[in-house]
């Protein structure tokens, strides 16, 4: 089964900003209930930007040309976000989180959580947050379903990838905005996508 995306605007504006001198403690999970992002039978709540073929196809959100994301109309602050990914070995793909402008997505305006298998510079490689945090292990996920599991309470980012935690840090940069999944090389598809949110 196969369903293609409308281009559209995201209707949301993302909030965005800093916050100097926050205490860096441990931060508890988010309290609200899961929410489901993306169920696999339509692109409801997700906007496109930029010309990536995004489509259905068996449940999960795939695409393999053209470049681009699909983005959350709605913001989101402090949250615990689980999705499960398949990318081909030559991907590049991402999670972007608390984007400062959903019509200009990059690590500059986002927390980009890398997947990247063969990144030139493996600095900021799959499981790391790019120019934040490395990850800690270096894991490849091609050519299978991988679990990414990515927290942000205040100032404190972790992410785990396939159970194991690749990134532990504290930074302030941003504070909140919409969520995007990136398409930029490769074959790249996305799952069970849902959120707990404070």
């Amino acid at each position: 089964m196969q369903a293609k995306l409308k281009h559209g605007v995201v209707v949301a504006a993302a909030l965005a900003g800093c916050t100097p001198g926050a205490e860096q403690t441990a931060q508890p999970a988010a309290t609200g209930a899961w929410q489901t992002l993306f169920d696999g039978k339509s692109f409801a709540g997700w906007t496109q930007v930029g010309d990536a073929d995004w489509r259905l196809v068996d449940g999960a959100a795939a695409a393999e040309a053209g470049t681009g994301f699909l983005v959350t109309a709605a913001s989101y602050r402090d949250f615990d976000l689980e999705l499960e990914f398949w990318v081909s070995p030559d991907a590049n793909s991402g999670v972007f989180i608390r984007c400062a402008s959903p019509s200009q997505i990059g690590a500059a305006t986002c927390y980009e959580v890398n997947i990247f298998d063969q990144r030139p510079d493996p600095q900021y490689r799959t499981g790391g947050i790019v120019d934040v945090a490395e990850p800690s292990v270096m894991l490849e996920t091609g050519n299978q379903w991988n679990r990414y599991e990515i927290s942000a309470h205040g100032p404190h980012l972790v992410v785990k990838l396939n159970g194991q935690t690749t990134v532990d840090t504290f930074d302030d940069r941003l504070t909140a905005g919409p969520i995007a999944l990136q398409y930029g090389a490769g074959r790249v598809m996305f799952r069970n996508v849902r959120i707990r949110s404070d």
